[in-house]
């Protein structure tokens, strides 16, 4: 694992949240909510788990704000390059494009996809004999996708023991919630029922990401459920259906700076 970052969490988590809300503002483009979700995990992720030897796929593409935020953080990407965000001739597109930034392998956001390529890097790295591990953060509206579940049969039978995914559990997705739109039961339980050991926490809090995080000896994928808030640390945002989708005006950008500043 990588040195413990010198800041305190608190500060880091604020400084992130307040730079994504700044840079969907200033491109005017919506997915704010699940880049809110999913952001806490990311950044423990990559500020405090994955080592030089670890591997990266961002299946929920849409929150590709919440991941180019988390590069800047740790000295990856710009001010300036994150001031690009969505404009013509950017790097930085709505969903991750493959080739165009060092730390993004495939271009993913076409959802059940990012766990199958996931596993195929995991299963490469066995065969190479290569060490370290491969970490995919899908949302949970993904798992309607079968292509998520034949990938679980497929991990599970090769025994991917160097592979973890992370289920952005918000209950929310395009069209509904969830549990209206496909509801999967305790999809933790589903999991289990494939012989795959999974942990769940809270999505928002670092110490349990963290023990998650931690290895540990058992046999074949690992997975981690984290229930999360869409729009989290946003008020007016949190469990709102529309902010898959909507753009911050002016006012509600400031009243959302003004909300983090204070937590």
């Amino acid at each position: 694992m990588p040195e413990p970052p010198s800041e305190p969490w608190a500060d880091r988590q604020r400084r992130a949240r307040l730079r994504l809300l700044r840079m969907h503002y200033e491109s005017r483009v919506g997915h704010i909510g699940g880049n809110l979700s999913c952001l806490d995990l990311l950044l423990v992720l990559h500020q405090e788990v994955m080592g030089p030897d670890d591997r990266f796929v961002l299946s929920k593409g849409h929150a590709a704000g919440a991941l180019y935020v988390t590069l800047w953080s740790l000295g990856r990407l710009s001010d300036e390059e994150l001031a690009t965000f969505h404009k013509d001739g950017t790097r930085l597109s709505g969903h991750p494009g493959a080739g165009a930034i060092e730390d993004v392998l495939f271009a993913t956001g076409s959802l059940g996809h990012g766990l199958g390529l996931a596993s195929g890097l995991a299963l490469a790295k066995r065969l190479k004999g290569e060490p370290g591990r491969v970490y995919c953060v899908t949302s949970d509206g993904e798992w309607d996708e079968g292509s998520c579940w034949e990938t679980l049969i497929f991990a599970r039978h090769h025994r991917l023991d160097n592979l973890t995914f992370l289920v952005d559990l918000n209950g929310l997705q395009g069209f509904g919630t969830t549990r209206e739109v496909a509801d999967l039961g305790p999809i933790a339980d589903k999991f289990r029922a494939f012989s795959v050991p999974t942990v769940e926490v809270d999505g928002h809090s670092r110490e349990e990401i963290l023990g998650a995080l931690r290895p540990n000896d058992e046999a074949g994928p690992h997975a981690i459920v984290a229930r999360t808030r869409k729009g989290g640390g946003v008020s007016f945002m949190e469990g709102r259906m529309e902010w898959h989708y909507l753009a911050l005006s002016e006012e509600q950008y400031l009243r959302a700076v003004g909300e983090v500043e204070r937590a």
